[in-house]
This record gives structure tokens, C-alpha cells and sequence, in this order.
């Protein structure tokens, strides 16, 4: 049984000896397929897009100097730009800075007028009016007195037209 066993073992081995050599070939022969499709598409891609980036590769060129002058342009009107930028700022500043102390002096010179006008007010009514109602008060008694005096009445509209007092007539 030794001799079938080696047999068989040998036999098993030679098939796969032999299927392992089909799949090689079989891949051999896809790969060769691959190769020479990639191979014609290299060809193709190397016709048709050399030119191309040839073309993209001058025009490049071309356009490298007319870039560098964009910008440096472009450099130059951002500093322009912003030096106009920080004028401008210190201007408004400044103009800011100079309405806030008009505001203040205008203020101050408001608070001072109506200061003075209640000074004003308060001395026209301290000399003018308080005397004015001491005279008229001095006034008022002393035609009250020489009416007394005289012994006529006058009828005041505040007692209801007659001579007696409002205090009297209440019962």
C-alpha cells in the first residue's frame, strides 16, 4: 500500500505541477494583453498631449513676465491703498478729536449761560420782583388804612361784590 499511496502522492503533485503552470501561462498571456494596450494608449497619450503641453508650457512662458508685472502692480496699489487708508484715518481722527472738544467748549459755554441766566433770574427777582410786591403790599395797606380812615368801604370783587368777608357770611 506504500507503493499506491506514493503513486497517488505523485500523481497529486504532477496535476498541480501542471494546473500551477496553466495559471502562470494564463497570466503570462493577460499581462502581454495589459502591456500592449497600455503600450498603445502610452503612444496615443503622448501624440495627442505633448503638443499640448508644449503649447500650455510657451504660453506659460509667454505669460510669465505680463504675471510678474500684474503683480507688482497689484503690490504696489495695496501699499497705495493702504497709505491713503492710514490718511484718511488720521484725518477722521483728527476731525473726530476736534468735533469732541467743540462739543465740550460748546457745553461748557451752554452750562455758563444757563448758569447765568438763573443768576440773572434769581437777582431780577431778589431786587425787581420782591420789592415790587413789598411796595405793593405797603401800598395796598396804606390805601386799606386811609380808606378806614376816611371811613369808606371799598367792595372788593374778592368778597363777592358785597363788604362783608367771605369768613363772616359762613355760619
Amino acid at each position: 500500500m506504500d507503493d499506491n499511496l506514493l503513486r497517488y502522492f505523485i500523481f497529486v503533485t504532477g496535476f498541480a505541477v501542471i494546473l500551477q503552470a496553466l495559471v502562470m501561462v494564463a497570466l503570462y498571456l493577460a499581462v502581454s494583453k495589459s502591456s500592449a494596450k497600455i503600450e498603445a494608449l502610452a503612444t496615443e497619450v503622448r501624440a495627442k498631449a505633448l503638443p499640448a503641453i508644449d503649447s500650455v508650457q510657451s504660453l506659460v512662458v509667454d505669460l510669465r513676465p505680463k504675471i510678474d508685472t500684474i503683480s507688482v502692480n497689484v503690490a504696489e496699489s495695496t501699499n497705495l491703498v493702504r497709505n491713503q487708508l492710514a490718511r484718511i484715518d488720521a484725518t477722521l481722527t483728527d476731525a473726530l478729536d476736534r468735533t469732541r472738544l467743540q462739543v465740550i467748549r460748546a457745553d461748557e459755554l451752554l452750562n455758563r449761560t444757563m448758569d447765568k441766566v438763573e443768576d440773572t433770574t434769581e437777582m431780577v427777582h431778589k431786587t425787581v420782583v420782591s420789592p415790587l410786591r413789598q411796595v405793593n403790599g405797603l401800598m395796598t395797606a396804606i390805601t386799606t388804612g386811609l380808606e378806614v380812615f376816611l371811613g369808606q368801604k371799598r367792595r372788593h370783587p374778592k368778597n363777592g361784590g358785597s363788604g362783608v368777608p367771605q369768613d363772616e357770611m359762613f355760619i
